[in-house]
This record gives C-alpha cells, structure tokens and sequence, in this order.
C-alpha cells in the first residue's frame, strides 16, 4: 500500500474537516453530496454515513455489490475503534511493518485498514462516527469521502 499521502497529511485533512454541528441532517448531505457525484463519474460505490450508533444514510449505485457492504463495515469499525481515517491506519500500520491483518487481537472479519472511511469528529476531535466508500482504489474512496464531509462544511 503505497500513497503519496502521508501521515502527516491525513492528519491535516482529520484537523480541518471537523464539524461545529452534526446530525440527522448533515449525515443525509453528506451521502448525498457523495452520492450525486459518484452517479455523475458512474463510480460503481456503496456509501454509508454512520453516527450515533446507526446508519444515517446508505446508497449502493449501480455497479456495486455485496462485498462493498462488508468493506464499509469493516473500513467504519476501524475509524471508530482508533479515531483516524481507514485509510491512516493502513499507512500507519504498513509504516511499523505490522499490517491490521497480523494482530492477533484485531478480527478481519470486523476490521480492515483500507482507505474509504473518514471519521466524523466534532471540534474538540470526538468520534462522532464515519463516512464510508467503497468501491473504487483505496485512496480514491478515501478522497470522496474526505470531499463530501468537506462539501457539507464549506456550506457553513
């Protein structure tokens, strides 16, 4: 897994893309900014917008399947349980030399660091929850989720 993003860029994007206010409704256009986009370049994605416990917002587009369910899951528990982007553990994990796959503590089944995730966190940094994509390479369903948190904001 080898990006030009590095650490220290990701966590510049989880720095400027936090939320003054969220809810039902920020969830909703969030996936929505998401999914019109994603119809626009037909990008065969499932997106998710998790928080509070629940999902907040689902689309599967066309071209998408069943597996890309299982991806958003994985890739959500993961920001949820380390409050960083899917996609910084991956980088973070192959930078130690022991990928998420080798802990013997972490399931697979439930866990994965491929990029797609982004955390949702408000001012202080509190994990709110995550916006997820999957579908396409790693960074690039990180790049979409990044964009739609950042479309929402910039409408502030």
């Amino acid at each position: 897994m080898s990006h030009a993003l590095t650490l220290d860029v990701l966590l510049a994007q989880e720095q400027e893309n936090r939320c003054k206010d969220f809810d039902f409704n920020a969830a909703w256009e969030i996936g929505e900014a998401i999914r019109t986009r994603a119809l626009a370049d037909h990008a065969p994605i499932a997106i998710e917008v998790y928080a509070f416990g629940q999902q907040l917002f689902f689309a599967a587009l066309p071209g998408s399947c069943a597996d890309n369910i299982e991806w958003l899951k994985r890739k959500r528990n993961t920001v949820l349980r380390l409050a960083h982007s899917s996609l910084y553990a991956g980088i973070n994990y192959e930078k130690t030399g022991q990928r998420m796959e080798h802990h013997a503590f972490i399931h697979q089944a439930d866990y994965c660091d491929h990029g797609g995730s982004f955390p949702i966190l408000n001012q202080s940094g509190a994990i709110l929850g995550a916006v997820s994509v999957s579908g396409l390479p790693s960074a690039e369903d990180h790049a979409l989720a990044c964009w739609g948190i950042s479309q929402y904001l910039n409408k502030l």
